[in-house]
């Protein structure tokens, strides 16, 4: 792992295609899903009113399936990290 920018980043995930992105120029620097000008609170909105990641993606067509489920297992993983012991 190494650092940037105040965030660890892994060596893995550095050469892989970026799952979110954060540019001031695309919805005033809201975190996007990369490539679109999805914000990814837009996906919890709808996993929250009911919607299933299929529902999203056919509301939301510029988003890939692989974005949604690369996002997901990003988060699973930071679950773990920051998972506090009983």
């Amino acid at each position: 792992m190494f650092w940037k920018d105040s965030h660890w980043i892994d060596e893995y995930t550095r050469f892989m295609e970026p799952v979110v992105t954060i540019n001031p120029k695309v919805m005033h620097g809201t975190p996007c899903f990369a490539g679109t000008r999805v914000a990814v609170q837009t996906l919890f909105d709808h996993l929250e009113a009911g919607y299933t990641i299929d529902g999203f993606l056919e509301e939301f067509p510029t988003v890939r399936r692989e974005q949604v489920l690369r996002l997901l297992n990003l988060l699973r993983e930071d679950v773990a990290r920051v998972a506090v012991p009983a």
